[in-house]
């Protein structure tokens, strides 16, 4: 949704239970262009990989599309992602950070707790 010189960014209100994980994200954030936004993500227990990484991706979805796999074990980027896209935090809170708002990142971005190591899906 953009209207004049804001853009919303829609997170939920978002909760999804998977295994024993629940993931829970806050509504709608409204940004004007430029300016830079955090998105809040809630998991119910910490969660990690192998006890070392963090299993927790972002996703954004933009009106009539599928979604695109921004960010995986908290803070790596998926190749040509841009670097306005940040993601940090632990345990059981973390964020998503989007510096200098662009019109194309209106879109609909949510948090997931990895299933697997994402980076192996992205060798081929």
């Amino acid at each position: 949704i953009l209207k004049s010189k804001l853009s919303t960014f829609i997170c939920g209100a978002l909760v999804v239970s998977r295994g024993q994980v629940t993931v829970t994200q806050p509504g709608a954030v409204t940004s004007a262009l430029g300016a830079s936004i955090n998105l809040r993500c809630r998991t119910s227990q910490n969660i990690y990989i192998h006890g070392i990484y963090h299993r927790l991706a972002w996703y954004q979805q933009r009106d009539g599309e599928t979604s695109k796999l921004l960010i995986y074990n908290v803070g790596t980027r998926v190749s040509g992602i841009p670097g306005r896209f940040t993601g940090s935090g632990s345990n059981s809170d973390f964020t998503l950070t989007i510096s200098g708002v662009q019109a194309e990142d209106a879109a609909v971005y949510y948090c997931q707790n990895q299933q697997m190591q994402f980076k192996d899906l992205f060798k081929q």
